[in-house]
């Protein structure tokens, strides 16, 4: 599995990690085609060499092209990205980042979240930050993100709405369940810093066993005297507890299942309340249908989230669908190992997610969305991508008629 952990322990910010992504090897023009898919001519990626406290560092500005860039809100920006030519989970990505600050500012101001009004965070370069930064992550291929502790400063700082103290308080409803501490005097930790690093990071850890195949040094824009002002990014390869071993058992407390009984919702506004659980942070969201009292045909919504994000989905759920109220239910969980192994098939990469239970392959189904997107590219490579694989004892066949070539490329590299 491809890993990367950030290095956050001088603060983290949205112009830093997009300097420690280009400096691990993104092109910066990768970064150009994301920002233009979703804001075209509007901002322009700058790449410069930089020291920061005696360390060489790679600073990225997002220089802002128009006069009067216009304050957004949430629901303008997921609609810039939902339309946006982007990969699936670039976009996927994007929403989770943005979703998470927009249900952070809504619980700060009091405002249901599609009117959160972004200001610093809604700005042009902020957009240019997120979004880029996902892309630059695709590019590399990195399939897992941890991070150290979050630096996140003291004193005071100066926003839209006055003098607010550090950490700021966006910043404090997005930390909650990682470990932080001030690191030293002024804003380390911006909100899209940390929205980008807990809304993609699955883990507040220390450096955790890898083959370190590339570090990606970003620099933010002060030079203090006292500490060098970066992001640190290390890639590499590794086989955790989630990529090799036994299933993970985890206890009551550290999963709730929430859920609400629904008999008043368009049915054709669920996909997009699935999707948008998913984005807040839930492993799992599906539907039950159920009759209510009087007889009325409804359904019961259900999410499987993690402690650390149940806020987040609660607020999602609330925001997004006609239930006044939701239940709340401790529950354990048992998971397979996982990993992605990625397969080459008909010119194109498909995924292939693997389960396994002490090494024994169990489960291996192909990614759906990877599949359907090398299909959409027609002809005979499509057809031939748009069949479905299985991986039984370490080899794979095909559960279809034919395509013997594509089938022998996904045994090659498949077997384990």
């Amino acid at each position: 599995m491809k890993l990367a952990w950030i290095d956050a322990s001088a603060g983290v910010a949205g112009d830093m990690l997009l300097g420690a992504l280009v400096d691990a090897g993104v092109p910066p023009e990768v970064l150009q085609a994301a920002i233009d898919a979703v804001v075209p001519d509007a901002v322009r990626v700058e790449r410069s060499q930089v020291v920061r406290c005696g360390m060489r560092a790679c600073k990225v500005d997002p220089v802002v092209r128009v006069d009067d860039p216009p304050h957004r809100h949430w629901s303008d920006i997921r609609d810039l990205l939902v339309t946006a030519a982007l990969p699936e989970p670039v976009r996927a990505d994007t929403l989770r980042v943005f979703g998470r600050l927009a249900e952070a500012e809504a619980g700060i101001h009091g405002v249901p979240v599609d009117r959160v009004h972004f200001h610093e965070v809604g700005a042009l370069d902020s957009i240019a930050d997120i979004v880029g930064a996902c892309a630059a992550l695709h590019h590399l291929g990195v399939e897992r993100v941890t991070a150290g502790p979050l630096s996140l400063g003291s004193g005071t700082v100066m926003a839209a709405h006055g003098a607010i103290p550090v950490p700021v308080p966006a910043v404090l409803a997005m930390s909650t369940g990682w470990q932080v501490r001030a690191g030293g005097a002024g804003e380390l930790a911006t909100p899209t810093g940390v929205a980008w690093v807990t809304a993609l990071a699955d883990a507040c850890t220390t450096l955790p066993q890898m083959r370190l195949d590339r570090v990606g040094i970003g620099a933010g824009t002060r030079d203090v005297p006292d500490r060098p002002n970066i992001v640190r990014m290390l890639i590499g390869e590794t086989e955790d507890a989630e990529s090799a071993g036994g299933s993970v058992v985890e206890a009551a407390g550290e999963n709730v299942v929430l859920e609400a009984n629904i008999d008043d919702l368009d049915p054709r506004a669920w996909p997009a309340v699935l999707q948008r659980l998913l984005d807040s942070g839930a492993d799992d969201a599906w539907l039950t249908p159920i009759l209510m009292k009087k007889g009325r045909p409804a359904h019961t919504v259900h999410a499987l989230v993690p402690v650390r994000h149940a806020e987040q989905v609660s607020a999602a759920l609330l925001a997004e669908t006609s239930t006044i109220g939701l239940r709340r239910i401790a529950v354990g969980k048992i998971a397979l190992a996982r990993t992605w192994r990625p397969v080459e098939v008909a010119g194109g990469r498909v995924r292939i997610k693997v389960a396994l239970e002490q090494d024994r392959i169990l489960q291996a189904t192909p990614e759906f969305e990877d599949v359907a997107e090398l299909a959409r590219g027609g002809g005979g490579a499509g057809r031939a991508a748009s069949r479905y694989y299985v991986l039984e004892c370490g080899r794979v066949t095909s559960s279809g008629v034919g395509g013997a070539g594509a089938v022998g490329t996904v045994r090659a590299a498949m077997t384990l």
